[in-house]
């Protein structure tokens, strides 16, 4: 998997939402949101591992108040969001270069894949609308944030 790193920003939240323009394209109360960011080498493989990741990530507490339930033990919802800014590379200059994210077209086709795979585990999947001028709204419940890189996780 060397050079593959699809990446999340998975946040633990009490209600989150997507509007494009001056309607809401995707909303969820308790669960997760995930900003996605897809890399050229990327592979269908490193969505459907990321996507059981997401799904089976203990971060919501059990009756001990200890993060150890997933969002589908606790009957949460997933709002994915595509971000290829996640794939910015700052390393050199001020500017980010973006030169590693995949063209979109196969990004898009990446992206609804991990929804599908979320979506298998019967979790209730909401979108933001690719490549579209969105607004994310979100209570981070915490707060809680894990960043996830499938290069890192394999």
């Amino acid at each position: 998997m060397e050079g593959e790193e699809l990446r999340a920003v998975v946040q633990r939240v009490s209600r989150a939402r997507v509007t494009v323009g001056d309607q809401v394209v995707g909303q969820i109360e308790v669960g997760l949101a995930v900003l996605l960011g897809v890399e050229q080498a990327d592979q269908p493989g490193d969505a459907k591992y990321l996507a059981e990741k997401v799904a089976g990530l203990r971060i919501f507490d059990d009756q001990q108040g200890r993060m150890n339930l997933s969002v589908e033990d606790v009957g949460g919802s997933v709002l994915a969001v595509s971000q290829f800014t996640l794939l910015g590379d700052v390393r050199r200059g001020k500017r980010p270069s973006f030169t590693g994210a995949m063209e979109p077209q196969s990004a898009n086709r990446l992206y609804q894949h991990f929804c599908d795979c979320v979506r298998q585990r019967n979790l209730n999947v909401q979108q933001g609308v690719f490549q579209a001028d969105m607004q994310v709204e979100l209570i981070n419940n915490g707060p809680v944030t894990i960043l996830l890189d499938s290069k890192k996780l394999f």
